[in-house]
């Protein structure tokens, strides 16, 4: 755990070096602070913000999480695991005079150890969301985007992940079940959320006072998931489909504009051929028969991602997906909290939240591994900010039959959620 501290400590450090200081005895008039800095390291003597006004805009962050289990496992024990971002955005239309464009390239790199595997937790979702996909440094965006008719249409195409457009949601709580884009939760075997991209396109059609219509084709190929290459923006060879999502968003707005809304339900079909999870051709399990799984043409999926402020400060939220029986090994997922900001007068930016969830084996899965099926978490955190760019996020969670298996304990997990943005 001392890289825990030491981080931690460096970015505290940072944090208080950066913010205005008052010393005892100061008589001065008092003068009107500035707003503080959305980046930890400052403007660069005014130069980012320079930069930016041309057409430039770059982005560097970190992210690490911290987990300890008090009770489940085998044996109780503590893992750090973290990501780096650097990222830059290109406005075309103010470096190169191509109107309503923009270029987004993206390079992460995650590292450190993942808790749910050290201490064989046996969790379906992983008690660190940010681990995963192999601790490697990946190219994760490099797209164009384009509008057209006055932001009536919308054209995204290169590489990027799926989540970005489709069941979008954020990824403040630590525990994945609550998460990121839900599809990829539980079809993650073809469904890439970051820092996975694959090439695909987007198109987006916004409907004025209303939302907005769009749909999508991603090349399906478990080459992306490999470090070969990670970081070049090649087409590997070896594709099995397309995957094709859509989506259809209401986004209203009540009490005078101060309680937005978004309501978001979509479906996806991947084109691939893909194996049976228990059967084989004949309708046996494959385990048992040694013969090969059956093969099915087509997989899919549904899913709701619904947002909605309450009051000003307290936001609920409800996430729902589904797959098909027939490839998926966990076939669905619902998720619900709510977020509250500003519990305290003298803390107006920090929040505290809450949340439930389930993700479910497949039943027929289930059935063949005599397992209940069903994996319960929990999870409540409170957000410190000590300035914009920082912040410190302690969560507590629980989660009730690892891996939808009552044989597993159930598993409690003290964590540490941290980020800067420089």
């Amino acid at each position: 755990m001392r890289p825990v501290f030491y981080l931690g400590g460096a970015i505290a450090v940072a944090a208080l070096l950066a913010a205005p200081a008052a010393r005892a005895g100061d008589t001065a008039p008092a003068v009107a602070a500035p707003e503080p800095s959305p980046w930890l390291f400052g403007d660069w003597n005014g130069e980012r913000t320079r930069l930016k006004d041309r057409g430039i805009d770059f982005q560097f962050s970190y992210t690490g999480e911290a987990a300890y289990n008090a009770t489940g496992g085998t044996r109780q024990d503590a893992a750090w695991a973290d990501q780096y971002v650097a990222g830059v955005t290109l406005d075309l239309e103010k470096l190169v005079g191509i109107p309503a464009a923009q270029f987004q390239a993206t390079i992460t790199q995650r590292t450190g150890r993942n808790l749910s595997d050290d201490a064989d937790l046996g969790t379906l979702q992983q008690v660190q969301e940010v681990y995963g996909r192999g601790q490697t440094t990946r190219l994760t965006q490099f797209w164009y985007q384009q509008q057209f008719a006055n932001n009536l249409i919308d054209w995204k195409v290169g590489r990027m992940g799926v989540g970005e457009d489709f069941a979008g949601f954020s990824c403040d709580f630590q525990n994945l079940t609550f998460c990121g884009s839900d599809p990829g939760n539980i079809a993650g075997d073809y469904i890439y959320n970051w820092p996975i991209s694959q090439w695909g396109t987007r198109l987006k059609v916004n409907i004025e006072d209303f939302g907005y219509v769009e749909a999508g084709v991603y090349d399906v190929n478990p080459a992306y998931l490999g470090v070969s290459k990670a970081l070049l923006p090649v087409w590997f060879s070896g594709s099995t489909g397309a995957l094709i999502p859509v989506e259809l968003a209401w986004q209203p707005t009540f009490g005078g504009g101060a309680l937005p809304g978004s309501y978001k339900i979509g479906v996806w079909y991947d084109t691939s051929e893909a194996n049976d999870v228990v059967d084989d051709a004949n309708g046996d399990p494959f385990d048992v028969s040694g013969l090969p799984p059956a093969k099915h043409r087509g997989r899919y999926g549904a899913y709701i991602n619904f947002q909605q402020n309450l009051t000003p400060d307290l936001r609920a939220f409800l996430n729902a997906v589904v797959s098909d029986d027939r490839t998926s090994t966990t076939d669905a997922q619902v998720a619900a909290g709510l977020v509250y900001t500003g519990l305290f007068d003298s803390r107006p930016q920090d929040d505290i939240a809450f949340a439930i969830g389930t993700t479910h084996v497949n039943d027929r899965v289930a059935d063949e591994e005599g397992i209940e099926g069903s994996e319960y978490a929990a999870e409540v955190y409170y957000t410190w900010r000590p300035t914009p760019a920082l912040q410190f996020r302690p969560n507590l969670q629980y989660v009730y039959r690892p891996g939808g298996n009552s044989a597993n304990g159930n598993v409690f997990v003290l964590g540490l959620k941290s980020s800067a943005t420089f």
